[in-house]
This record gives structure tokens, sequence and C-alpha cells, in this order.
């Protein structure tokens, strides 16, 4: 039923309320809804959160955010984790409707003294309804703008007394009884005694104890606040069989180890990575197993695909052998904690022929006409080694099992999951079993690797996926640049989460395969400046970009099929790695708060189609003198997207989304050249591929300037 005053259009708001949204701790991000009334009498609405406590907050007054349009919000920051809950409240509000009424009247002298009576019995019963609770000093100022009124505002009779400067007891009912009486005084002008009910410090007092009437409540919204890292971070992905792997000629390659590979975390960690994620860390099955660039005709040594998983060494629950021991893993998990980072492992839920689940549990399967266990397909693809499960065969037992698993991991220290492929399984199986998971242990994130239609990808995030892969690969045009992370940072936000990775095993767009070196510095860049949470597959860094063959996105000599051991150092020495660029980005990223956020993107208008323009801002404090909030940190990003050619262009920038005046003049720094300039409105920028792709800029600016 719709309310004395109708609220719609809550956001954020998940399939009609009936799921959570989503916030991390500390994200700053905005609730808003419809509000209006019949009529002309003005409205109000404020939001009342309940944290995970149960313990109601105040109430958050809205603002219009358009005049006119009846769309009201406020921006809130969740501090802690957990179940949040909000309500919108919308009242008639009496003393707006007499302010805008007796500020027609009054300066015409129609019914002025009628009006001030009016009003002097508004603010009466604002006083009534202060809670004793909310009673605070009142500051001198207030105190003195109620109390006393210039000499053009007497009409002669007794000097009233000066105000001291606080009134301590209940401060704030007093000062609205003041204006009252200020309204009733017959010996001042009653123009002279509007102004006091219009005062600054008056319609401070109203913002902290509105008069409300008519008051309407919104059924309750849901806000799941997750951990940090939900919504900030930096991943690098490789593979542990290749960190320390041999290969000589004539002679059986050997696998790298866990040991192996914790050799190459401290290098990952100086780049400023946050998460490591390794890919399937099982034994692999034998049947049907693939060769160097996915052939059917493995050679005797070659590894196979971790992806196919099982063997007669075990199943999901095991790890490969060459690999090590769960102490080696351990202590893989120890070391990459010691550095300061996380480890995330794949959870593909896929079996080769020769896994435990093949024989113990056939009817998990899909069995063909021949008698057969049908193999994955995604025609004209084939996957031979890789059985997919059939969830509705035993869904019971094919979740118990997995559930098993999962929690089997997070006791060995694993608390985020990458998960293969989670479109081609039931939905429902996602949301109970992340259901589950998080009832006990909030902080186990899952990222959903479902490159798929949106509705699915869209479903898998609200039913409880913390983070998603996106399209961001194929986005290389600014109108898709802009169209698609616009997207990502406003329409989807409340729910879906992305991260962008800017190469996988499986992805090598051709606009990399194309662009050189240029282009992984480009596409580096603009996801890391533009995204809170990116990743980077290894090899990105030394700008691997030879397709298997023309037209496909696969790499050659893929690391799927084979090991791919790579000498770090020497790439480094002779200044081919892309590892320098890489580390300015992610401690830029850490030292700036803004670009730790999702919801912040804004784009700016650019003259010429291959340069984009966006920024990224947290706004300081609010300064109630001013009315206004400080700069803060603001991060300004300039792009070249074409890796051939210089482009130039005029930059006109949306100055209030910079928190600055239109007409402001201010310094910009950039952060990849050290150089600085001196920027307004409208800039010219060239920029070079080869050179420096980007600016990435911080502002400086006056104190005056700022909005």
């Amino acid at each position: 039923m719709i309310g004395r005053i109708p609220i719609q259009d809550i956001h954020p708001t998940v399939d009609c309320g009936r799921r959570p949204a989503k916030a991390a701790a500390g994200e700053t991000f905005e609730i808003s809804a419809t509000v209006f009334r019949e009529g002309h009498d003005a409205v109000a609405a404020g939001v009342v959160l309940t944290g995970p406590g149960k313990a109601r907050g105040p109430l958050l007054p809205m603002a219009e955010l358009n005049p006119g349009t009846d769309r009201w919000g406020v921006e809130v920051t969740l501090p802690t984790e957990g179940e949040w809950r909000f309500r919108v409240e919308a009242w008639g509000d009496p003393v707006a409707t007499w302010l805008h009424d007796a500020g027609i009247k009054i300066p015409r002298d129609l019914d002025a003294d009628l009006m001030c009576e009016e009003g002097a019995r508004l603010f009466e019963r604002a006083a009534k309804a202060v809670r004793p609770a909310d009673c605070r000093p009142v500051t001198a100022a207030v105190a003195a703008t109620v109390a006393t009124t210039g000499p053009s505002g007497r009409k002669g009779g007794r000097k009233r007394p000066e105000a001291a400067p606080e009134q301590h007891v209940c401060g704030h009912r007093a000062a609205l009884q003041a204006v009252a009486a200020r309204l009733r005084d017959p010996e001042i002008d009653p123009r002279a005694r509007f102004s006091v009910a219009q005062a600054p410090e008056t319609a401070a007092l109203l913002r902290a104890h509105p008069l409300r009437d008519l008051v309407t409540r919104s059924a309750p919204r849901t806000i799941l606040v997750h951990r940090r890292r939900a919504l900030f971070g930096s991943w690098y992905e490789f593979f542990p069989r290749s960190e320390g792997a041999i290969i000589e000629h004539g002679v059986a390659p050997k696998s790298g180890t866990f040991a192996t590979a914790a050799e190459r975390l401290p290098a990952v960690a100086r780049m400023g990575f946050d998460v490591v994620y390794l890919p399937p860390i099982h034994p692999i099955g034998q049947s049907f197993r693939k060769g160097r660039n996915n052939t059917l005709t493995p050679e005797p040594y070659d590894p196979g695909s971790p992806w196919a998983i099982g063997s007669a060494e075990g199943g999901h629950d095991a790890i490969h052998p060459e690999l090590g021991t769960f102490d080696d893993f351990d202590a893989f998990v120890a070391k990459t904690r010691e550095l300061g980072m996380e480890v995330a492992i794949d959870l593909a839920l896929q079996c080769a022929p020769d896994h435990p689940w093949v024989k113990e549990h056939p009817e998990w399967f899909n069995i063909r006409a021949d008698g057969s266990i049908a193999y994955a397909e995604n025609p004209p693809k084939k996957y031979q080694d890789i059985y997919p499960l059939n969830f509705d065969k035993d869904p019971k037992g094919i979740y118990e099992e997995i559930r098993r698993v999962v929690r089997l991991w997070m006791d060995h220290g694993v608390r985020i999951f990458r998960v293969d492929n989670p479109h081609t399984k039931p939905v429902s199986f996602w949301e109970k079993l992340l259901a589950d998971v998080h009832t006990t242990d909030p902080d186990v994130l899952f990222l959903a690797e479902a490159f798929t239609r949106p509705a699915m990808m869209r479903m898998l995030a609200k039913v409880g996926f913390h983070q998603s892969y996106t399209y961001y690969t194929w986005k290389n045009s600014r109108a898709d640049v802009e169209e698609y992370l616009g997207e990502l940072s406003h329409e989807t936000s409340h729910y879906m989460r992305p991260n962008v990775f800017v190469n996988t095993p499986d992805i090598l767009h051709e606009y990399l395969q194309h662009g050189g070196v240029p282009a992984f510095r480009i596409r580096a860049v603009l996801a890391a400046t533009s995204m809170p949470t990116w990743g980077v597959y290894a090899g990105y860094e030394l700008a691997e970009n030879v397709p298997v063959r023309p037209g496909s996105e696969e790499y050659l000599d893929s690391e799927k099929y084979q090991y791919r051991p790579r000498d770090w150092e020497a790439a480094e020495r002779e200044g081919r790695s892309l590892a320098p660029l890489i580390t300015q980005l992610n401690l830029f990223r850490r030292a700036h708060p803004a670009l730790q956020e999702l919801r912040n993107l804004r784009f700016h208008s650019v003259n010429n189609p291959d340069v984009v323009c966006f920024s990224k801002r947290l706004p300081g404090a609010y300064d109630t003198a001013t009315r206004r909030h400080g700069l803060g940190d603001v991060v300004l990003v300039v792009v070249n997207l074409d890796p051939h050619h210089t482009h130039e262009a005029t930059v006109s920038l949306d100055m209030p989304a910079l928190g600055l005046d239109w007409q402001a003049e201010f310094v910009v720094d950039d952060e990849l050249s050290g150089e600085s300039y001196r920027w307004r409105q409208d800039n010219y920028v060239r920029l070079d591929p080869h050179i420096h792709p980007a600016h990435v800029f911080t502002l400086r600016a006056a104190a005056a300037n700022q909005r």
C-alpha cells in the first residue's frame, strides 16, 4: 500500500528488496528515494540505519538531489561488517511550507503579524518535539542569533539582555523556543522577526530537530557489508608448477613446487599485489589428457590441463603430488600472509575421467545412449578430458561433498575462492552454498568467473558472489569503455562488484596481440585506475602477445597445457618488464582512497574519440561554515586508447564533479611522468603511446576554488 507520503523507487534495492544490496566496510554510497505529496506543501525525507547489533541509528536527513525531481538522497558510510538495515522516512514539513509562504507574504506586508504568529506556533511545536536524549548545548552563535537583533529591527522599548555563550539545559529546545518568542515580539518589525527564522543557524536547528507531520516509513531494506577486500584489491594469477620448473632438451621436464613457487612471492608483493590466485592445484587426469596447445596427442611428459581434475592420487580434496603436500601448501599460504597478501584458489566443479567421483558416484554424471559418460562440449569445442557434473541427479549428495571440499580448503587458510564457470551450475546451488559459508565464515569471498550473458552474471552476484569477472577485455573503444565502466560503477554497483582482469590464461585479446607494449600499458592504467579491483595473469608484465593462430584468443604454447618458466630477473635487467609500471599503479592505488571506491567514477568530455578522461573523487570533510566539502582525494586520468598513434585533444572537465568551481584554476601533478601543469575547465593534451600513453593526475587547488 502507498503510505500517506508516497515513497517510491528506493535505492539500493535488489529484486524489490527480496535480496540484500552490497557494500564494503568503510565504503561510501548513496541511499535515495522518490518522495512527494499532494498539493504544494513541502515534504522532507531521511534515512534510519540499524546496524548488525540491532542498534537504531539517528535520522540522517536527505536532500533533494535535483530541485523539482522529487528525488531525495543522502550519502552514508557503513563502518562495520555484517547485516545492516535501513528505512526511508518521509513527512510533511510544515516549517518549510510556512517559510515559503511567509517569504512571499511578509515582505509585501500581507498578513505579516498573522504569518509570524503561525510561525511561532510551529517553532513551539518543534521545541516540544525535541527529545531529552537529543538535547545539547547551543553555541554562542545560535544563541546570539535568536536572542538579539540589529538596531534596524527594533521598534523601540527595552533592550534585551545578551545571551549567554551556551545554554546547557536543553540548549536546542531553548533556542527553538527563543525563535518562537522573537516571532511574537510586537516591538520588532515583522521582516526582522522573520529574518531570525531564515537564519542559517535556525536552519541548522531544524535539520537537527525537524518538525514532522504525517510521518511515513518504507519497508526495511537490507545491506550486507563485507570486508574491504571484497571491494578493493589487486590480483596476480600464476601457475605454481611453472615457477621453478626445469625444462631441458632430451630430459623429462620437472614441475615446479609450492616451495619454488614461494620464491616468486616476494617479487609479487613488491609489485603491490594483494591476492595471489592459483589455478587448480589438484591431481590431473591421465585419460584423454591434452597436450601442448590443446592437442589430443600429448607427449609422454605433458602435464595436462589443471582443470582436468582428478586421478588415482585423488580429486578436489587432494594436492598434485608434484606440487608437494598439504604441509607445503600451508607453508605457501603462511609465506603469502607474511608478505601481506592472501591466497585464492580455483574451485572448478568438474572431473577428469580418472576422478574418484566417477567410480564412486557415476550417478552424478550424464550417461549417453551408448553408456559412456558425456564429456564437456561447447560446440565446436570439445573437452574430452573433462566430465561435467549433473547437479539434478543427486543434489543433496553433490552439495554435501562440495561443501566438505570447500570447508577443507578453508581449514587450510583459504579465504578466497575463484569459481570456474559458475554459470554452468544451478544458481540455487550457489545461493545455498554461499549462504552456508557466510553464516559461519563471513570473511570468505567468492569470485564468479562467468563470461556469459548479462542476466546470468547479474543473478550470480545477487545470490551471493562477492566479485565478478567482466567483459572489460573486450571493451577497447572510448564509447565501449564509457558505457561499460559506467554501468559497472553505477547501474549494477549495489550488488555486482567487478574484478577487471587485463588478461587470463584463456583470453589474449587482439588489442594486445597487435598493439605491442603500448597496448599493455594502456590497458593496465585503465583497469587499475578506473575500478577498485583488477587482476593480472603472469606474463602480462612481459607483454606476451602471440596467439596460437590468427583470430584466436588462445596463447601460443599456453601455460594451461605445459610448463612456462620465465626469467623474470633478466626481463627486468634488460628493461623488458612492465613490473615498474604495475608497481607504480598498485602503490598509487593504495595511497589514494578515491581509487578504492567503485561508485565514484565520472567521465569528462573529450573532443577526440581515441582519448578518454575520467575522475574519481573522495570528498573531504564537510565544513558547516562554508557548507562545502573539502576537496578531498581527487584523481583525474586521461588515456590515449590508440596504441599505435599519438593523439591530441581538448579535455573539458565537469568541474563540480572534481569538487571545484567552474572558473577555478588548479595544479595537476602527473604521477607517472612527474610533470605538473596548471589546468582549468578546458585543457590541451598530447599523448604518445610509446612514451606516455596516459596522464594520471592528482589535483591541488586553493580552498577558495572548492565546492
